[in-house]
Order: C-alpha cells, then structure tokens, then sequence
C-alpha cells in the first residue's frame, strides 16, 4: 500500500507519524507533502521518513482561494510520480481534490467544527471523515466518529514516554514548578475574529507567575522586549515532554491546551473559539476554558499552591486513557483494511472497542 499524506501545520506530523512508522515497518510506503509552516521541516526531518515540500502557502481565505489551483497542481504532479493507492490528511482540501483527480480515496480527519472553510473545499471531495466522538457539529453523510481524541495518535502512552532529560535544557529540576505559556498567531482562517489576553494583559500574567514558579513562553509571534527574557528555546520534539512535566500550561493554542490536558497537566485554555473537544476536556476537570486575566490568575493560584495538584491531573488522565481508543491501533486497521473497514465501522461503531 502506498499512502501520500497532506501536512498543513505541525501537529499534522504528529497525528500521523506512528501510524506512518507501523505501516512502513509492515512494508507499506508513505509519502509525506509539507507546508513550510513554523517547525513542520524540523519535524518531519526529525522523523526520517520521505518528504516532499509544497512551499509556504498563503494567509487569508481570499489568498488560499487564489492559491488553491496552484498548490492542488503540485500535489497532482507529485501524486502523479508517486502513485498513491490512499491518499490521508487533516483536513487538506488539496489531497481531497487530487484524490478525485487520481480516482484514489482520501480519508480525512476533522475535529474543529468552526473550520467552515476547510469544510467545504474538502469534505465533498473526501470518501471518509473520521472525527473525534465529542465532536458536536450536524454530521455529514461520509463522517465517521471514533471514541478518542487527536492527540491520543501521539500521546497515548502505548507511543510516548516521558523523557525527563529534556528538563536540564531549561535549567529545571524534576518536582520543580515551572509553567508553559502559548502564543499563537491566530492567521487560519478559523481564528479569524477571535482573540486571546491583550498584550498588557500577558506581560501582567506572565509577573504573577512568575513568583510562584518558572515561566517559558513558546511563541509562534515575535516576542516584545518585556517577553523575550522568558522564551523557550528548545527543539519542538521535546515540547511534548516539557508539557507533562509541567505544574501548568496557559495558552491560546487549541492542539497544545489539549495536549496538556490528555498528559495530565491542568490546562487553562484562553482563546475564544469553542470546540467539542474543550467542552469534553473541561467537563473532566482537566481544562479550564478561560477568558479574561482575573478568572485566569485565580484558576493559575488555585492549581499552583495545591500540592497535590499534579497526582490529583495524572488520575483524570488515567480515567480517560481507561475509556478512549487507541487511535493509532485504529487508524492502522483502519488503512490495512480499507474499504472493508469503512463499512464495518459504519453498520458497527462499537467495533473500535477493540482497539482500547
């Protein structure tokens, strides 16, 4: 089997490179086509596997529609000189479309319901939309749900294991308190209108914490000079590790507060776009979904000065993992097996139970 898979950010790299790794090691081949957004070369050049990049995209939906032809052919041509059986992405309206091209299937997976955009220039084109079961938007006739989360594809501790090694590159000791701060960029198109702390409002934050425990800021936006002093400068691989060891994350990035919170770490999520997946999260004690600096600073005082905090995230954590699937035992059927699985799925949900 040969499967082309659409990058588009990083995370991307993250959701499918163990299901990557399992099949190319059973003799399947991948193919990856990267975006050069932020880290994804660093990462996916971290991973080994092949890769082809398709340039750095566009900003704004009137700038990704003029650029929509270009970039579907170049993933036409490579799918030409790779020959993709299956073609897999996060949402990618270019793999949709050349997938129709080829007369190849393309899965997709989708967890953001505000993602109108991606919606529409992709589902119609997709044979499968696979989705998390908290998502709570009207469902389309080719969407299918699976009983875990997104991040479960990486952070299931079937794949990742905490490395507290990384821990000397910051100058912390393990059991020391130190918290996680996320910037983002807010430039796709489902941020659109939507906003986070004010910058006052950050620099305050960032002193308050800073009297109870260590603060680094992982920033996708150049930091002002009050910031800079506190910016993590590390290789993005190892963030994963920093997030489970850490006593807290804050941020405006969706994918890293989830992060955090399926690792056992409290989370305090601050933008204002709402998700299935946050609700879910939140109504298991393990995210806060926060949206000004004084519920902020009390949830950070609550969290901080409890001793007992981290033992107290780590067992949410464990009666999560205790419910959800393995995503990528899924997902790893589900391609070895395509289309049976498609059907079996769809007349027989609870078939996936298995794959706890």
């Amino acid at each position: 089997m040969r499967v082309l898979v659409d990058i588009g950010h990083p995370a991307h790299i993250h959701y499918f490179k163990n299901v990557a790794g399992i099949l190319i090691r059973k003799g399947h081949q991948f193919l990856f086509v990267v975006r050069e957004r932020d880290s994804t070369i660093e990462l996916i050049e971290s991973t080994g596997f092949d890769y082809v990049s398709r340039g750095k995209g566009k900003k704004g939906i009137i700038n990704k529609l003029l650029a929509l032809p270009v970039i579907d052919y170049k993933m036409y041509k490579i799918a030409q000189d790779f020959h993709p059986d299956i073609l897999l992405s996060f949402s990618s309206p270019y793999a949709a479309h050349v997938s129709k091209l080829i007369g190849k299937p393309h899965i997709a997976f989708d967890d953001t319901e505000h993602a109108k955009f991606e919606h529409w220039m992709c589902r119609p084109f997709s044979d499968v939309v696979l989705s998390p079961s908290c998502y709570n938007a009207k469902l389309w006739k080719n969407q299918m749900l699976f009983n875990s989360f997104m991040e479960l594809l990486y952070l299931h501790p079937n794949y990742f294991q905490p490395d507290s090694r990384v821990l000397d590159r910051i100058g912390v000791k393990e059991g020391e308190k130190y918290c996680i701060l996320r910037l983002i960029s807010s430039d796709a198109n489902h941020d659109v209108g939507q906003y986070g702390l004010s910058y006052q409002d950050k620099v305050q934050l960032v002193e308050k914490l800073s009297k109870k425990c260590k603060v680094f800021i992982s920033s996708e936006v150049e930091l002002n000079e009050e910031l800079k002093p506190y910016q993590l400068k590390i290789h993005p691989k190892d963030l994963h590790h920093l997030l489970y060891y850490a006593s807290l994350y804050i941020g405006e990035g969706g994918t890293t507060a989830s992060e955090a919170a399926v690792l056992g770490t409290p989370a305090i999520y601050i933008n204002t776009l709402e998700a299935g997946l946050f609700d879910e999260e939140q109504e298991r004690g393990l995210l806060y979904h926060l949206k000004n600096l004084k519920e902020i600073v009390e949830c950070t005082d609550r969290i901080l000065d409890d001793s007992n905090s981290k033992e107290i995230y780590n067992e949410r954590r464990q009666n999560l993992l205790r419910e959800k699937i393995d995503p990528t035992a899924f997902l790893v059927w589900f391609l070895e097996n395509y289309p049976e699985s498609k059907h079996i799925i769809k007349e027989n949900p609870n078939y996936q139970s298995r794959f706890k």
